[in-house]
């Protein structure tokens, strides 16, 4: 495998590259706007299922503020952390299940919304040291560096989003009118609109496909009655940061699945900063890259250090951020920097963000099923560079039919113990975990012989076959 998969016709502006500020700002927005609901939609899901009332505003902005901040050290590179590269940082979904059952560990012993606060916070803070401590050794550890295995986890990212793209354009969870032919006619609407759009021959117009397909579904939304802008006024209008605002607790049940997550986020941002690298055109293989892998997950490791600070969820690089760079064709990192202050100035303003809580399910799904698949492709051409020898089918086949079972039929393990549950229960994590286990155990030459020998088989059937035709 060469050091660099050079000649990406797609991209408009490498990493290295200075847009304009008129075409860096407007590559930043359609960053956002396909960010913005995955980096609150945590703290949402998190404030509804423990309690937590009024403090969800406050942590919906605190998200977005961090991200922010979180996002301008993952691309701009402050000394040794961040990787440098277009990576955008938001609140991980990854965490969620960790996140709420620290909660309820706290809720269960009759703790007030402030005291579960405090606790998840204080766990979360501890807890990054575990990926700051991972960084520093991550590139050495050549399996789970492997083509083979960060290819099996990115198409495994990938795939299992999907469903929560789809999901989003028939409606959302729990939506009453969930698969209506209204709800299918606005999703399927904008993700057509991005598919012409993006292969229009006007650079201008392709890298701004996203953006276009969602105002085109917001205007959509508009004329059909469902964007209620009075909402908009409820929000505050303005809210500052204040580090440990809850206070700070800890608890070990409280802390042990979420220092697991941090381990298993560590893998996550190595395969996401994988596909960035390749999707940038830059190196995936080599000192450079092994630099910017180390630094990346630095990055996380501190970033969700400051995220526990100012009182949100641990942060990690959203994937979806690769899906726009591969739509838009805009690599550059100086990109990053708007990202980033326009996050944190949404958190800074809260009604600003809350404008954007009103696209419809339908229209954010129309878009982030196509990023997703994306994603997915990107692992597929990570794959595609690995030599497709009897054991790397092995390990591929194995990795991918065992995670995406887990990711379709969700119950597997309802038996199982807790532990085994969290550890398996997630596609991503059978899915590296599985990869990572056969690249290490499984002889590097197994089944070279028995493909060499097929080889030469099918080398020796070539004249039969030209002769019979």
């Amino acid at each position: 495998m060469s050091e660099h998969i050079q000649g990406n016709p797609d991209l408009l502006y490498g990493l290295h590259d200075r847009p304009t500020p008129t075409k860096a700002f407007l590559g930043a927005v359609q960053h956002v706007l396909a960010s913005f609901v995955g980096i609150i939609t945590p703290s949402l899901i998190i404030g509804g299922v423990l309690g937590l009332g009024e403090h969800i505003p406050y942590l919906i902005s605190m998200s977005l503020m961090v991200s922010g901040v979180a996002t301008f050290i993952q691309t701009h590179k402050v000394g040794p952390v961040g990787s440098g590269l277009m990576a955008l940082q938001g609140t991980s979904f990854g965490f969620l299940a960790a996140v709420l059952a620290a909660g309820f560990v706290v809720k269960n012993k009759g703790g007030s919304p402030e005291e579960i606060l405090s606790v998840i916070f204080g766990v979360s803070f501890l807890g990054a040291f575990v990926e700051i401590f991972l960084s520093q050794f991550i590139t050495r550890l050549k399996s789970l560096m492997s083509p083979i295995v960060t290819g099996c986890v990115i198409v495994t990212i990938g795939l299992s989003l999907t469903k929560v793209g789809l999901t989003d354009l028939a409606g959302g969870v729990g939506a009453e009118d969930f698969g209506s032919i209204q709800n299918l006619l606005l999703g399927g609407g904008v993700l057509v609109s991005v598919v012409l759009i993006s292969i229009v021959n006007n650079k201008v117009i392709r890298s701004s496909a996203i953006f276009i397909g969602l105002m085109l579904g917001l205007i959509a939304a508009i004329l059909m009655g469902r964007i209620d802008f009075s909402l908009v006024s409820d929000a505050p209008i303005f809210t500052l940061p204040v580090p440990f605002k809850f206070g700070f607790g800890f608890d070990w049940q409280a802390f042990i699945p979420i220092a697991f997550m941090y381990v298993i986020t560590s893998i996550e941002t190595s395969g996401d900063l994988t596909a960035t690298s390749m999707i940038s055109g830059e190196p995936i293989k080599g000192p450079l890259y092994e630099k910017r892998i180390k630094g990346g997950v630095l990055g996380d490791g501190v970033n969700s250090l400051i995220a526990a600070v100012f009182n949100t969820f641990p942060v990690t690089t959203f994937s979806q951020n690769n899906g726009v760079i591969q739509m838009t064709g805009i690599a550059s990192r100086y990109v990053g920097f708007y990202v980033g202050a326009i996050l944190f100035t949404m958190g800074l303003f809260p009604i600003l963000g809350a404008i954007f809580t009103q696209l419809p399910k339908p229209v954010v799904g129309g878009v982030t099923l196509l990023m997703f698949a994306t994603v997915a492709t990107a692992g597929i051409r990570i794959l595609s560079t690995v030599n497709f020898t009897h054991r790397n089918i092995l390990i591929i086949a194995t990795s991918l039919g065992l995670s995406m079972g887990v990711a379709f039929v969700p119950d597997v393990f309802a038996q199982a113990p807790q532990l085994f549950r969290n550890i398996f229960g997630s596609a991503v994590t059978m899915s590296g975990i599985v990869a990572i286990t056969l690249d290490m155990i499984l002889p590097k030459n197994y089944g070279v012989e028995f493909d060499t020998v097929e080889q030469h088989l099918d080398d020796g059937l070539k004249p039969l076959r030209q002769k019979a035709s």
